[in-house]
């Protein structure tokens, strides 16, 4: 209890003696109640407590007899005096001591440690077991609390004396050292009052600065595991890949560099405190944000997404990176899904800026890391801080890419618990030409049995969305686009494929299934070099340069030019890509299972001829049957393609579809299925990607039975117009390429009977 504060007389005796002093107990002698005789502090030792028709007789017997003295245990009272009202008329009378037993001391000690406080019940209990009065046990227990108390002061006693000797020593130093300063100017003696206003006001300045750098260097201490001053300033990082996925990284530019990504360089020195505070807020407003639900979070009319509130946002979280600019939209959405990966490897793969644009290529159209702040600590990526640039894409023309410049922060929680996140720096370095804020986004990773992992993933952005054709319009808005639920069915999509990569025990009964494990990992892998390739030429990325050809509205063509030159990858030459994308009244499954299907491909697929198509090898990658891997041969009558096969992957999710593949040489395939290396075999890729409209089927009348209301259906085409890669691009082959998609569009329309679409 605080010094002055009193304890109320009713619940203490009163302890003034004829002459007006105060009869001290214990340890605690020096303590004056001033002109309040009847309270009491806290920190003194109690007498009997005597009630008011108390005989004098027995109040003398029981000081002589229940007075403990206030020794180290606690277990001996003495009494020192008799009132003034009390006084004995033999002054020399010797004093009357009570020990309490051994047994009694420890019952009472063991007892203390449970309860120091125990009501009258419990005292009478326990002085029936030890036989004693109760006032014995009140008062042992009394005296036993004020010994603790004085132990504790003491103990406190002696560390701000020994604080106080060391700012005293510091004090010293310090003054000795002012003593011997010195003018930086001429070396002379410098004599303190002596400073202008305008040094004063400098040194007021600098110490501020100081003080601001001690705060940061403290928090990077704290959350990334070192001082701000002592991170490697590595411009391209060597993080460890525990995936080899035998892919091109996405962070090749093919097509160039966008504007917004071309003027963003690392960040300076006087940039990186302010990056490091930033990311460790946004950290803890993802991890908020992941473990609340509504008000904060609200669940979608269809009750398939977890939609943002936002003013309940602002409410919560009023400091961040400032206001909503002007004219953008707000895009929020959480998503939780199990995956089948170790959330070690999930935390490699999120923090290694390769492995993230693979396993994401569908979403990410390219990323590179500018600069590594801290690359964590113990060995693994706790706390470690990466500045990153990256374009969001859709597979087709007729939406925009979304450019960001932020920085990702990584953390350990708890054991078998991580955390990732994102947050732009453009507060940091403004741009004009910023369309799309990454506020805080990502996901919480948590361990779970038998190598699987727990992700909820946070989407949080602003956007300027006003270059989306109309087509789209509802798919973006609605958040189907870039919102979590198409992160987290991309990662557990491709955690299935992963794993179908390393698994042993394949199934022998199905023809076709290959068991070769060196054959099934080179056909993967060259599987997904075509898939990365394919999504990166597709989308309407600030590096890409559209020619928009004959047609009116969703179904004009784009085409756009690049030369291949020492690729080993990809046919030297000229490449022509082309791209359309247009609305079907059908569902995104029907119109998946129609263009997979090797049987139902040369209803729509011209350069087959019109021959049957017939599946050679596959290789299963996920739970759904419509995610494997395809050989397959075209069994035509000219004879030119006799030595053609088709190299196919098929994948879907509940957010998106894929059918994409590529002419292969059959002496390379067969190298490849031999184990040999799958970087060498020359790909151009074409396909096709099938997204949701983001309508309901009330939205839409035509909603066939698979209750969806349609499909938005992305056709792309890479052909190789001329070898020679400094020849010209003659229209023709322009024309060329324009009949052939026009004419694949008509013919799968037509075989889903949408000619009328």
């Amino acid at each position: 209890m605080p010094a002055g504060v009193m304890i109320p007389a009713r619940n203490m005796p009163s302890m003034i003696t004829g002459n007006g002093s105060v009869s001290g107990y214990g340890t605690s002698s020096g303590l004056t109640l001033g002109q309040q005789p009847n309270n009491m502090m806290e920190g003194q030792l109690h007498p009997l407590e005597m009630t008011q028709n108390a005989s004098e007789s027995e109040i003398a017997r029981m000081r002589d007899e229940e007075f403990d003295s206030t020794n180290k245990s606690g277990s001996e009272n003495h009494e020192l005096g008799g009132s003034g009202d009390d006084q004995d008329p033999r002054p020399n009378k010797k004093k009357r001591y009570h020990r309490h037993t051994q047994h009694q001391i420890q019952e009472m000690e063991a007892f203390f440690k449970e309860c120091p406080h125990p009501d009258d019940k419990q005292r009478k209990e326990l002085g029936r077991e030890l036989g004693l009065e109760p006032l014995q046990v009140k008062f042992w227990f009394q005296n036993k609390r004020t010994q603790m108390k004085t132990q504790h002061e003491r103990h406190e006693n002696t560390q701000l004396r020994t604080e106080n000797e060391k700012l005293r020593a510091d004090n010293m130093r310090y003054r000795e050292a002012l003593s011997t300063a010195s003018c930086p100017n001429c070396g002379g003696p410098t004599a303190v009052g002596q400073m202008s206003f305008d040094e004063h006001h400098l040194r007021l300045e600098n110490s501020r600065l100081r003080e601001e750098i001690d705060r940061i260097s403290a928090i990077a201490a704290k959350y990334v595991g070192k001082p701000v001053v002592n991170f490697p300033l590595l411009s391209s990082p060597a993080l460890p890949r525990p995936f080899d996925f035998g892919s091109q990284p996405v962070t090749e530019e093919m097509y160039g560099v966008g504007d917004l990504l071309r003027s963003i360089s690392a960040p300076s020195e006087a940039d990186k405190p302010m990056i490091i505070e930033l990311a460790v807020a946004a950290m803890e407003e993802l991890v908020r944000m992941v473990q609340m639900g509504e008000p904060l979070w609200m669940t979608s009319l269809d009750g398939t997404t977890c939609m943002l509130n936002e003013e309940e946002y602002i409410r919560t979280f009023p400091s961040g990176i400032g206001p909503k600019p002007t004219g953008f939209k707000c895009e929020a959405s959480k998503e939780t899904t199990v995956v089948i990966m170790n959330h070690i490897n999930l935390v490699e793969i999120l923090m290694d800026v390769n492995q993230w644009s693979t396993v994401f290529s569908g979403i990410i159209s390219k990323a590179s890391t500018l600069d590594v702040l801290s690359t964590g600590v113990a060995g693994n990526y706790n706390g470690a801080l990466q500045v990153m640039t990256a374009e969001f894409q859709v597979l087709s023309p007729l939406v925009p890419t979304r450019e960001s410049y932020y920085v990702r922060y990584c953390k350990q929680h708890a054991e078998g618990t991580w955390a990732v996140v994102d947050v732009s720096l453009d507060t940091i370095r403004p741009s004009p030409t910023v369309r799309c804020r990454r506020r805080p986004s990502g996901c919480l990773i948590q361990e779970m049995p038998n190598g699987y992992s727990k992700v909820t993933w946070v989407e949080h952005v602003e956007v300027d969305d006003g270059g989306v054709h109309n087509l789209y319009k509802q798919l973006v808005s609605s958040g189907h686009a870039f919102g979590a639920r198409r992160w987290v069915s991309t990662l557990d999509r491709q955690c299935e494929r992963l794993a179908s990569l390393m698994a042993s025990n394949i199934p022998t009964g199905d023809v076709g299934v290959i068991t070769n494990q060196d054959g099934r990992k080179s056909m993967l892998k060259l599987a997904e070099r075509m898939v990365i390739s394919f999504c990166g030429g597709v989308s309407a990325s600030t590096a890409h340069t559209w020619t928009t050809l004959s047609g009116t509205g969703a179904d004009d063509v784009r085409v756009m030019t690049r030369k291949s030159v020492d690729d080993p990858g990809r046919p030297p030459g000229i490449v022509l890509s082309a791209a359309t994308s247009f609305w079907l009244p059908v569902s995104p499954k029907r119109v998946f299972d129609f263009l997979r299907d090797e049987h139902s491909r040369s209803e729509w697929d011209i350069l087959s001829n019109g021959g049957a198509v017939q599946e050679m090898a596959h290789i299963a990658n996920g739970r759904d049957p419509g995610n494997c891997v395809s050989l397959l041969r075209v069994n035509s009558a000219n004879s030119s393609q006799s030595n053609m096969l088709i190299l196919q992957e098929s994948c879907t999710d509940p957010t998106a579809s894929f059918v994409i593949y590529a002419p292969v040489d059959i002496v390379a395939m067969n190298v490849v299925l031999n184990g040999g290396d799958p970087d060498y075999v020359a790909l151009l890729p074409s396909g096709f990607a099938i997204l949701p409209d983001g309508m309901t089927v009330t939205d839409v009348g035509m909603a066939d039975s698979g209750g969806s209301s349609g499909s938005l259906l992305t056709v792309a085409f890479q052909i190789l117009v001329d070898s020679v890669p400094t020849a010209k691009l003659s229209l023709g082959s322009v024309a060329t390429v324009n009949n052939l998609i026009a004419c694949t569009v008509e013919r799968i329309k037509a075989s889903l009977s949408c000619d009328n679409a």
